[in-house]
């Protein structure tokens, strides 16, 4: 009997052991007990990417700003930041795409982002099973790619972090970032 160090989300809200059919869709890869999970003060989170008649899944932890400054405060911009809670957020791909300008194999990958004022860097990263922070030197040797994208004010303060699909044709849209008052929109694409 193998036992693993973490769960395997499978579904937003269910917890699940991967079955046959659960390993053809991608699986969110969270550590810990379900009730250690539950217990988490940012809860945890996926979003389905349909592309092309394929599903990715984007996996996340939802920290909420209860009020402080976060980005640009507690995280300072042009200072890395993992752009969610706990474990990276990470984006699992079964199929080659492109997110922003960088061409991505089929796989998983850590996504953070550099903020700044006017523009963020969003960086793509080749580890998916490291723990969310710190973003030293190490984790950063694994970067992939990066890309810049200009936030915008969103329509509402979120206090807890979101991330939804948007899609704008059959094989392509944007993973939308929520969070305080700031909305970012990031492309992808499947190539």
């Amino acid at each position: 009997m193998i036992i693993r160090p973490y769960l395997t989300i499978a579904t937003l809200g269910v917890l699940a052991v991967p079955t046959a059919a659960a390993a053809q869709s991608p699986t969110c890869n969270f550590r810990g007990t379900p009730d250690a999970l539950a217990e988490r003060p940012s809860p945890l989170d996926s979003v389905l990417v349909s592309l092309g008649g394929s599903e990715a899944k984007l996996c996340y932890g939802r920290p909420s700003a209860d009020g402080r400054t976060m980005i640009g405060g507690e995280h300072p911009f042009g200072t890395p930041w993992e752009m969610g809670a706990n474990e990276p957020t990470t984006l699992h791909l079964p199929f080659p795409a492109q997110v922003g300008s960088v061409n991505l194999a089929p796989g998983s990958y850590s996504l953070y982002a550099i903020p700044g004022e006017a523009e963020w860097t969003i960086v793509v990263n080749g580890n998916p099973d490291r723990w969310g922070v710190p973003l030293n030197a190490e984790v950063r040797a694994a970067d992939v790619g990066s890309f810049t994208v200009v936030p915008s004010a969103g329509p509402t303060y979120r206090d807890r972090l979101t991330f939804r699909f948007q899609p704008s044709d059959d094989r392509a849209g944007s993973l939308v970032y929520e969070w305080e008052g700031v909305t970012l929109a990031i492309p992808i694409a499947r190539r």
